[in-house]
């Protein structure tokens, strides 16, 4: 029997996460412990001991279902960033959320705004519902806010935006989202999505939950994968004001967010030590990358995130190339070929000696 969906969905090619350290070991003929892995952006410090402590609490309860509506975690985010909990969507990551957006707002033939470069899934969750995409060719690997607010139709339901993007880490600064936002029809909705924000340093900062009270038509969103070290929880969120929070919820699966992600995430968002030793890490570890890049004479993208942009070399099957090469040695690096960027790699930020290892397989590599 042959099955038959929408052409939009057939055409989808799937997401493809950076490759876990077991297929490499089995693919290669490598000992697990031997093998680094830079590939997914994830927290080199691991999962925080006072998430550790947050779910040993809770595993009594695991038969029962979870909280649907996150009480206990919503009310953490309202104390942290002072907004109300009807403003405030849980989702199953971040990615949850940039779904979510998609399915409760565009229909099938509208059109979506993004840029070249930015993440995977903004395309992913597009062709999904069946809209259409309208790429905006990227400036210096990043935004062209000018040339975004430009390319909106009268279609337009959806607009994303990545600050700081991956996977090129290029930033956004906070003037130039302002200016953006009072461009934009009040019928279209901008997604901010700012899963690395909390790797900025002070002098990047701004408010962008003024936008949201500002404008009715914006939906930030953010995670807990990333300096909050908890990405094999899967949980994030979205804040906007409460008619787009309720569309959102609508469409929401009931239980989206496991209890150990709650309790997981309350623990952690009250951790500010492992969020400034986060910080630091990724800051010291992106001085170690980029300094030995310079070096070597490699070029890179300045990144605002927990990972470095680089060239791999100057033909189009550089960075498979390179990356298979890389793979041999142990080291999993993210290949972004399906960005249209075949010449380049992206190495997440590691331990100090887990960056080292990468760089001195990358010596050898590139001879």
């Amino acid at each position: 029997m042959t099955i038959f969906g929408p052409d939009y969905v057939r055409a989808i090619a799937p997401y493809q996460g950076g490759k876990p350290i077991s297929e490499v070991a089995r693919e290669f003929g490598l000992d697990e412990a031997s093998i680094v892995k830079l590939a997914s952006n994830e927290n080199p410090l691991g999962l925080p001991e006072s998430a550790k402590a947050a779910m040993q609490k809770v595993l009594d309860e695991l038969a029962r279902y979870p909280d649907s509506n996150g009480f206990d975690l919503k009310s953490a985010l309202t104390k942290k960033f002072g907004v109300p909990t009807d403003w405030l969507t849980l989702g199953n990551g971040s990615n949850d959320i940039l779904e979510l957006a998609a399915r409760a707002l565009v229909q099938p033939g509208e059109s979506v705004v993004y840029a070249q470069y930015s993440f995977a899934v903004y395309p992913l969750a597009t062709q999904a519902v069946g809209a259409r995409a309208i790429v905006v060719p990227a400036m210096n690997f990043g935004h062209d806010l000018e040339a975004m607010a430009a390319a909106i139709a009268p279609d337009t339901k959806l607009i994303f935006i990545a600050n700081p993007n991956n996977p090129t880490g290029t930033f956004i600064d906070g003037d130039q989202i302002a200016a953006f936002l009072k461009r934009v029809p009040s019928q279209v909705v901008v997604v901010l999505d700012e899963a690395y924000t909390e790797y900025l340093p002070a002098d990047k900062r701004y408010d962008a939950l003024a936008w949201v009270r500002e404008y009715p038509n914006l939906i930030v969103s953010r995670t807990f994968s990333k300096a909050y070290g908890l990405a094999g929880l899967r949980v994030g969120f979205g804040i906007a004001q409460p008619a787009l929070t309720d569309l959102l919820n609508r469409i929401r699966q009931p239980f989206n967010v496991n209890s150990l992600a709650q309790a997981a995430a309350v623990a952690a968002l009250g951790d500010d030590a492992y969020l400034q030793r986060s910080a630091a890490v990724n800051t010291d570890g992106y001085a170690q990358l980029t300094a030995a890049f310079v070096q070597m004479g490699i070029e890179y993208v300045p990144s605002c995130g927990n990972f470095v942009l680089f060239r791999a070399g100057s033909d189009d099957g550089a960075g498979a190339r390179v990356n298979l090469a890389l793979l041999k040695k142990g080291i999993i690096v993210r290949p972004v070929g399906n960005y249209g960027l075949p010449q380049w790699l992206r190495v997440s930020i590691g331990l100090p000696q887990e960056n080292a290892a990468f760089l001195d397989a990358l010596k050898v590599v590139l001879g």
